[in-house]
């Protein structure tokens, strides 16, 4: 039996904080479970938590991602490419870009694979194709980004103080965002094995 081929649309943004904290926050416009959003958050101990909205949006990011845990609530995040903010479990973010980079559009996916991915690893250290841990192989397709000039936030009411680059690693995944806080528009391609797309329903 063969994989499902799926895609979703939508905006990574990513910050560092003191401790240091670091948040992934993906905002995700088409997929084929419906708009959702989440944050992984990656703490100063190392443990990676995903924060989703519904049982179904963390079902779908933990067939790709890997966590420590996992917690449902209601969460609101709002993201244009420009701004990101994001309320729930405790949390409360807001990042401001700066100009925007633009990328071409639409491109192949072998050109993603065996052309952007080496240049996106030397120049940002980050990877537009792997495979996740769960076997899913993914293309990251950005159509631009701003780096943020300005971010803020609290956890549990208390401030994370001034903004940081997104190290440590998260690691969720096989690609990670760039050090440098930043916005992205992009296009995520997911092959996902046949297994995990029959648990999920697709």
């Amino acid at each position: 039996m063969t994989g499902i081929r799926t895609q979703v649309v939508g905006t990574i943004s990513s910050v560092g904080f003191d401790g240091p904290h670091r948040f992934v926050v993906g905002c995700w416009h088409h997929t084929p479970i419906g708009p959702f959003a989440d944050v992984m958050w990656a703490d100063p101990d190392g443990g990676r938590t995903l924060l989703a909205g519904s049982d179904e949006a963390a079902r779908f990011i933990t067939a790709i991602y890997q966590f420590d845990s996992v917690k449902v609530a209601p969460l609101d995040v709002f993201s244009d490419g420009r701004t990101t903010r994001v309320d729930g479990h405790g949390l409360k973010l807001e990042l401001i870009g700066g100009r925007r980079v633009p990328l071409p559009p639409r491109r192949p996916l072998w050109l993603t694979r065996f052309v952007e991915s080496p240049i996106a690893r030397l120049t940002m250290g980050v990877q537009t194709h792997g495979v996740s841990f769960h076997g899913a192989t993914e293309w990251y397709q950005s159509s631009g980004w701003r780096w943020v000039r300005q971010a803020g936030g609290s956890l549990g009411g208390e401030s994370l103080g001034p903004m940081r680059p997104v190290r440590p690693a998260v690691g969720v995944g096989f690609s990670e965002p760039p050090a440098r806080p930043s916005i992205v528009s992009v296009r995520t391609v997911i092959d996902l094995p046949a297994d995990v797309a029959l648990g999920l329903g697709l």
